[in-house]
């Protein structure tokens, strides 16, 4: 099954104001959604669906496990736990939320763990998050080539990570780009602002539709209805070659997201 191209991510967002920025985004007609256990939401974006009326089989719902459930005897469990919160029998996709390569669980102790979860049908896809090239091997290794699903990186107009999404593209796995506007800070960048101007568009539905043209999958969130449309409106814009190449030249690097003990040594 295919990676949504588009979703609603949920990171950050507690309480009433992911119930009202979940349920907003599918009255809208998004159908994908991105949580994860340490977000502490999962509970209410399973009452957000719950209330929408939406039919479960027409939404993509990802979680993903948090490294305090790395171990064998805690994954599977933990997932059954988020799938309770979420009102499903199954989700659509689980992730690895990082590496965590000093938490003293092994890499191929956890992806086997994973690997069972959807054996047992918990989830319909498996993938990773924040993984490095090494890492990615190493987890093809252990589930198998064609076992990963997406490896949801940061990923913005100023930090493309080329390396990595070469890699994936060559390996069959889909890019899930999050914060992809970079905390906003992509916004007010004035060749994005041009391109935008060109466009009839905002700077976000460019920095969006870039990362969808270059065949990666989005998740931005939002709390405010006009922008959760706004976003929506990126999968309708075509730029140009000229466009493309110029926010290739915006790469510098602009990591924003880099915690001690979770993430690996970057690409």
């Amino acid at each position: 099954m295919r990676i949504p191209a588009f979703g609603v991510g949920t990171f950050r967002l507690q309480g009433q104001v992911v119930i009202d920025s979940v349920r907003t985004a599918l009255e809208l007609g998004y159908r994908a959604i991105d949580t994860a256990q340490i977000y502490g939401n999962e509970a209410e974006v399973g009452q957000a669906i719950a209330e929408s009326g939406v039919p479960r089989d027409a939404l993509f719902i990802t979680t993903k496990i948090w490294v305090d459930n790395y171990h064998p005897d805690k994954l599977i469990p933990s997932l059954k736990e988020s799938l309770n919160k979420l009102r499903t029998e199954q989700v659509d996709l689980t992730l690895i939320h990082w590496p965590a390569p000093s938490n003293g669980v092994a890499l191929a102790d956890y992806m086997a763990a994973l690997n069972e979860a959807k054996a047992q049908g918990l989830t319909r896809q498996i993938g990773v998050s924040n993984f490095n090239i090494a890492q990615l091997k190493e987890a093809m290794a252990v589930v198998g080539k064609d076992a990963i699903a997406t490896n949801q990186i940061e990923l913005s107009p100023y930090l493309q990570n080329r390396s990595v999404t070469a890699f994936m593209k060559d390996a069959g796995i889909q890019v899930t780009s999050y914060m992809t506007l970079a905390y906003g800070k992509v916004l007010a960048d004035p060749v994005l602002a041009d391109i935008a101007k060109r466009h009839q568009a905002t700077p976000a539905q460019v920095a969006l539709a870039w990362a969808m043209q270059l065949g990666y999958s989005v998740i931005p969130s939002s709390t405010k209805r006009e922008n959760l449309a706004s976003n929506l409106l990126a999968q309708q814009l075509v730029l140009s070659a000229e466009d493309m190449v110029k926010i290739a030249e915006l790469e510098r690097n602009g990591r924003e997201v880099d915690p001690k003990g979770l993430a690996p040594d970057w690409d």
